[in-house]
This record gives C-alpha cells, sequence and structure tokens, in this order.
C-alpha cells in the first residue's frame, strides 16, 4: 500500500514528514521520496528500497522548508526505481498519488513536450500539465477548481 504525507507549517517538515511515513512502513512499500519547497525550488529526494534509501538517507540530510510532500510506493506500474519513486516533479510543482491515473493520455496531450516520459502514465504528465498552466498565468486557486 502506498502512503502520502503533506505539511504546510511554520519549521523544517522534512523530518515530520519522513517519521509520518516511517510509521507506515508495516504496510509494505518498494520506494519512498520526498520533495520540500527551500526558497522557491523543490528539494527532491526519492529512491527505490527503504525510507532510509530515499534520497541516500533524507534523515541524516539537511533538507529544508516548510511544506512538504512525502510518498511511499507500492508499484502498480513500473519497477522499483528512482525514476518510477513519487513525488515526480517539474521545477515549479511536486506530485504524488495514489492509484492508476486513467485519463493519462489525455493529460498528456494538454501538457507541453516536456511531458513525454518512457512510461506515459507516470504523474510527471501531471506536474508538467499544472506547471504549463501556471506557466500560462493560471492562479493555483483556479488550478483546484478546474477538472
Amino acid at each position: 500500500m502506498c502512503g502520502i504525507v503533506g505539511i504546510a507549517g511554520t519549521r523544517d517538515c522534512a523530518p515530520i514528514i519522513l517519521d509520518a511515513l516511517k510509521r507506515l512502513e508495516y504496510r509494505g512499500y518498494d520506494s519512498a521520496g520526498i520533495a520540500t519547497l527551500v526558497e522557491g525550488r523543490i528539494d527532491r529526494r526519492r529512491a527505490p528500497g527503504k525510507l532510509s534509501q530515499a534520497g541516500r538517507s533524507p534523515e541524516a540530510s539537511s533538507a529544508a522548508g516548510h511544506t512538504g510532500i512525502g510518498h511511499t510506493r507500492w508499484a502498480t506500474h513500473g519497477k522499483p526505481s528512482e525514476i518510477n519513486a513519487h513525488p515526480h516533479a517539474t521545477e515549479r510543482v511536486a506530485v504524488v498519488h495514489n492509484g492508476i491515473i486513467e485519463n493519462f493520455r489525455e493529460l498528456r496531450a494538454d501538457s507541453s513536450p516536456k511531458a513525454t516520459s518512457s512510461n506515459p502514465r507516470r504523474p510527471e504528465v501531471c506536474a508538467h500539465l499544472v506547471t504549463d498552466l501556471l506557466d500560462h498565468g493560471m492562479a493555483p486557486e483556479e488550478l483546484r477548481r478546474r477538472r
């Protein structure tokens, strides 16, 4: 089973996200990762295997940022690897999800050429589509309402 943790707080959130993901370890997973927002850029660490390998031991890392997401993944599509581990990200957007993105073809068609990948079902398609919309002036509040 997958696990997702997200925090928007007032102190460095990576240790809190990692602790929450560790509490989900009993559920089984094949890869893990975290992404935090640090001074306007996304700091992403992910890896196949146990949580301690995500980003070469994120517990010991200096991952900063008050906003972040974390994910433990149990593969339904694609082998356990760093490229398949979540979060998937662009320079502006990090994405995690559980399940299968059924409408990936439509999302990919609406995205820029950057959204192409060897596995078009991966959530990079979502990250690229959201990034494209932000780049074209859509406000985050509008994105939440968009279907």
